[in-house]
């Protein structure tokens, strides 16, 4: 799809005003075009999804795969046309039910998955990371298909420490519920 030309940057209401199926992620403005992802990408994203939504059934906190509407740096109040980045995570995690709303999540979300694609790669590993960093996401997993692996980072004084690499056999902890680990067999299946 083409976007109109515009001299200014782009907001969460023009996003709300723009027609078709297409995906589009703004950072600071700037609109990026998401390409339709792979299968593999998919089902990981299922599978991440669905054994979170499991242990999280009857919980307060709540799980949504893409697409999915986040507002990072929304604040309460704040108008759609002065929110500038506006996100689609493969995975979205909120615990406090008040930054639901009925576009999605406005302000950081506790936990966030992205699948790294061929497309995506440098946008979750460097732009989104360090938006999230910014926003205050507790917890963000880049969970890469070529490799197997998932690299957790957790929030700790405003900065995301050094990511603990899992491989694809590992049991991978969620710091945000005690007791609960996701199993990376169950997420990297055979094709």
């Amino acid at each position: 799809m083409a976007l109109p030309a515009k001299e200014i940057s782009y907001t969460f209401a023009d996003a709300l005003a723009w027609e078709g199926q297409e995906h589009i992620e703004i950072i600071e403005g700037y609109p990026y075009m998401m390409a339709p992802p792979l299968r593999v990408h998919q089902k990981i994203v299922s599978e991440l999804h669905r054994l979170i939504s499991n242990f999280l059934h009857g919980k307060p906190c709540e799980v949504y795969p893409a697409p999915f509407a986040v507002r990072p740096f929304e604040a309460a109040g704040d108008a759609p046309e002065n929110v500038n980045t506006l996100l689609e995570p493969d995975i979205t995690v909120v615990c406090d039910p008040e930054k639901l709303d009925k576009y999605g999540c406005r302000g950081a979300p506790d936990m966030v998955i992205e699948i790294l694609s061929p497309s995506t790669r440098r946008q979750d590993m460097v732009v989104k990371y360090q938006l999230y960093q910014r926003a205050g996401v507790l917890e963000y997993w880049i969970v890469d298909p070529e490799t197997k692996t998932a690299a957790v980072y957790h929030l700790e004084e405003g900065r995301f420490n050094a990511a603990e690499v899992y491989t694809e056999k590992a049991m991978v902890p969620v710091s945000l519920w005690d007791g609960f680990s996701i199993d990376l067999r169950e997420v990297f299946t055979e094709e």
